[in-house]
């Protein structure tokens, strides 16, 4: 990642962190607020933020979930090689060649990808590297030299998408292997991985007995486990996409506890081609970047789940969006439109702030 990206990243992530009420004090007298930053993850930031009897506990349980989130970075990377790792990038790379045995993780997660690709009906599918990449080469031209922006050539992203197909995405759990039958494919787990790893290292706290006062955040990927320290509810800050807006922060602040919060908007990743914005969320049918809206937030029990959501419904209308959250249960979502006005699931609009 470029220094102005790890830059607007930090910068992203101060405003998220700033949304979020961590207040100590009225924290029980026998737990401290903590809280550390990492940038090793994901091209973003990551906080881990909690409650906890003293700093050597707190950093002891921060040492566990680095470890895991290590772990999660390394297998879904798609640009990079680690000693002793197949990863995504081995499997790309192996595509039409072999079948790559990996870790169990990583084949848990590209399960639960395909899972959520077949419920959004394609909307979020982790097998369209080939378009992806495409995109990401002409993006990071675009922002390196914003003189000779162009965008993708129609006919290149139509014949990437002919290589798509998820059903080649095949997964031998019993060997241990993950095998692309097209020579032409590649995965890109750009829109589940952040969110499924969040939601495992939430879980490896909770099975440490930790049963609130605990957050996770990468790069806006919010997973609070319970309560805040003194029993009250989390708040967090539903970004305002017009960053330049210093007077207002915030489309809306609400309550959390014990949940996931996650957004997938057009404010951070894009490139300007003709004074035209095109963001990094691509819609599997138009193959280019829609503009319905600024941003769409999930909120649900689970990160993994709304990550995935929040690119899912960022590629619908409201109406399909809507009835695809009708087949789910306790999943809510708010929908940012252009000029910042919004649109919430009833679920939602009970836990803002006033």
């Amino acid at each position: 990642m470029h220094r102005s990206m790890i830059l607007k990243a930090i910068s992203v992530f101060l405003v998220i962190a700033a949304a979020i009420n961590l207040s100590a004090c009225s924290a029980m007298p026998e737990k401290t607020r903590y809280s550390k930053a990492y940038l090793e993850f994901f091209d973003t930031v990551t906080q881990i933020v909690g409650y906890d009897v003293d700093e050597e506990t707190f950093t002891q349980n921060c040492e566990k979930v680095y470890s895991l989130l290590e772990e999660y970075h390394q297998l879904t990377d798609i640009y990079h090689s680690y000693e002793g790792v197949n990863n995504v990038r081995t499997i790309n790379k192996n595509a039409g060649i072999e079948p790559v045995k990996v870790d169990e993780k990583l084949i848990s997660l590209l399960e639960f990808s395909k899972e959520m690709c077949a419920a959004t009906d394609g909307k979020c599918n982790i097998a369209m590297g080939s378009v992806l990449s495409i995109w990401h080469k002409y993006r990071e031209a675009g922002i390196s030299d914003p003189e000779t922006a162009e965008l993708p050539p129609m006919d290149a992203l139509m014949e990437a998408s002919e290589h798509c197909d998820i059903d080649k995405l095949i997964i031998d759990r019993d060997a241990g292997t993950v095998y692309l039958d097209d020579p032409e494919m590649s995965l890109d787990l750009g829109a589940s991985a952040k969110g499924y790893a969040v939601e495992r290292a939430a879980q490896l706290l909770m099975d440490e007995g930790i049963e609130s006062g605990y957050t996770i955040n990468i790069g806006g990927n919010v997973r609070t486990i319970g309560t805040k320290g003194d029993g009250s509810d989390w708040a967090a800050g539903i970004q305002n996409p017009d960053t330049a807006d210093s007077e207002k922060p915030y489309i809306v602040r609400l309550k959390l506890n014990g949940m996931a919060l996650v957004t997938s908007g057009n404010y951070q990743r894009y490139y300007e081609v003709d004074g035209v914005r095109y963001h990094h969320i691509i819609d599997p049918d138009t193959l280019m970047p829609l503009n319905n809206f600024d941003s769409v937030s999930i909120l649900c029990a689970d990160s993994g789940m709304a990550d995935a959501l929040s690119t899912a419904l960022f590629n619908m209308t409201i109406s399909d969006g809507r009835a695809l959250l009708s087949k789910m249960d306790n999943i809510e979502a708010i929908w940012v439109l252009p000029g910042g006005s919004y649109e919430c699931t009833d679920g939602f609009a009970e836990l803002i702030i006033d």
